[in-house]
C-alpha cells in the first residue's frame, strides 16, 4: 500500500518539457513493462482480505497515470504552437516548391485515345489478363491446331495448356458480345503477353487498344470514317490515311491502316522507310463465324473491329526509337514527358 501511495505522489509530481520525457514517463507507468504491471503482478501474493482493495487502488493509480498521461500530451503540443506562433512565419512567401512528377507517355497516349474514342460514343470495357483458349482464340475463328495460332507466340500456363496470358484484347471483344446483347460500342485497353526476344522494336509485354461496334447495318463505311477520325484528333488535320488489305482470322474483309509520315509529311524517312507511310493498327468488318459463336446473329446484326498498339502510336507522336525505355524507368527519360499532356 505504501508503494503505491509513493507511485501517486510520483505522478502527480511529474512533467514533462520534450518528447523524450513524455516518453520515458509512458515507459515507467503505462508500458507493459510499468511499475504498474509489477504491481498487478504481485495481486496473487496479497492477502485474500485485502486483495480487493489493493485491486482498487492499483486500477485508480492506472487511471490517474492514463490522465496525466493525457495532460502532459496536450501540454507539450501547446507549448509546440506557441514556439510556431513566436516564429512570425510569413505565409505571404511563395513556397520553395518541389519536383513535379509527370505522366508516364503511355498513359497519355493511353488516355488521349480513350479520350478520342469516348467523343465518339464508345464505352472502355476490361477483361482479365490471365484467359482461356476459348476467348483468346477459338471464339475469334482460331481453329484448332490452324496455322493461324502461329501468327502469335503464346505464353501458356505450364499445368493447364488452356489457361494463358492473352496475346490480344480481343479476349474482351469475345466476352462482351457473349455476355451482352447488341448494340454496342467499346474500346478495350489493356496490357498483352507474348512469347518474344526483348529488343528495341519488340517487348514480351505490351498495349493494345481495340474497339468494338456492333449493330444492324454497320458497314466497312463507318470503320474507314471512325478511323480517319480518330488519326486526325491523335495526330493532326493534315494526316492522311490509306487501308492496304490483310489478314485476320476474326476479321473479314480486314485490312491494315497507314498514316502518312507527320515527321517527313510524306517525303520519305527513316522512321517510315522512305515509303511516306507508317502503320498504326489492324481492321476489318467482324466475321459471321465470330458473331455466331459469340451467340449474336449474323443475318441480322453486322459490326467492325480494330487493334493498335500504344508503344507504337507513341513511338510516332514523340518519336520514341527504342521500346525498351518505356520500362527501364529512366528518370532522364520520363522527364522528358512533363508538358506531353
Amino acid at each position: 500500500m505504501n508503494k503505491v501511495d509513493q507511485l501517486i505522489e510520483e505522478i502527480a509530481k511529474s512533467n514533462a518539457t520534450t518528447q523524450e520525457e513524455l516518453e520515458q514517463f509512458r515507459l515507467r507507468y503505462i508500458g507493459k513493462k510499468s511499475v504498474l504491471g509489477e504491481l498487478f503482478s504481485e495481486l496473487k501474493n496479497v492477502p485474500n482480505d485485502q486483495k480487493k482493495e489493493f485491486g482498487q487502488k492499483i486500477n485508480h493509480v492506472k487511471q490517474l497515470a492514463q490522465e496525466k498521461f493525457k495532460s502532459l500530451i496536450d501540454q507539450l503540443s501547446d507549448e509546440g504552437n506557441e514556439e510556431l506562433n513566436q516564429q512570425h512565419i510569413d505565409l505571404t512567401l511563395p513556397s520553395s516548391g518541389g519536383e513535379s512528377g509527370s505522366a508516364h507517355p503511355l498513359n497519355v497516349v493511353r488516355m488521349k485515345i480513350i479520350e478520342i474514342f469516348e467523343r465518339l460514343g464508345f464505352n472502355v470495357s476490361d477483361g482479365p489478363e490471365i484467359e482461356d483458349d476459348w476467348h483468346n482464340f477459338t471464339a475469334l475463328n482460331f481453329p484448332e491446331n490452324h496455322p493461324a495460332r502461329e501468327m502469335q507466340d503464346t505464353f501458356f500456363i505450364e499445368r493447364n495448356p488452356d489457361i494463358l496470358l492473352r496475346t490480344h484484347t480481343s479476349n474482351v471483344q469475345a466476352r462482351l458480345m457473349k455476355s451482352d446483347k447488341p448494340p454496342f460500342r467499346s474500346i478495350m485497353p489493356g496490357r498483352v503477353f507474348r512469347n518474344e526476344a526483348i529488343s528495341a522494336r519488340a517487348h514480351c509485354v505490351f498495349h493494345q487498344v481495340e474497339g468494338l461496334y456492333v449493330d444492324e447495318n454497320v458497314s466497312f463505311a463507318d470503320l474507314k470514317q471512325t478511323l480517319y477520325h480518330f488519326a486526325k484528333e491523335l495526330f493532326s488535320q493534315d494526316t492522311k490515311i490509306r487501308f492496304r488489305p490483310s489478314y485476320f482470322p476474326f476479321t473479314e474483309p480486314s485490312a491494315e491502316i497507314d498514316i502518312s509520315c507527320h515527321i517527313c509529311k510524306g517525303d520519305g524517312c527513316q522512321l517510315c522507310k522512305y515509303t511516306g507511310w507508317v502503320e498504326i493498327a489492324g481492321s476489318g468488318m467482324v466475321d459471321p463465324n465470330v458473331l455466331e459463336n459469340c451467340g449474336i446473329d449474323s443475318e441480322k446484326y453486322t459490326g467492325f473491329a480494330f487493334g493498335m498498339g500504344i508503344e507504337r502510336i507513341t513511338q510516332l507522336k514523340y518519336r520514341v526509337n527504342d521500346l525498351r525505355l518505356y520500362t527501364e524507368n529512366d528518370v532522364r527519360f520520363l522527364k522528358q514527358f512533363k508538358t506531353a499532356h
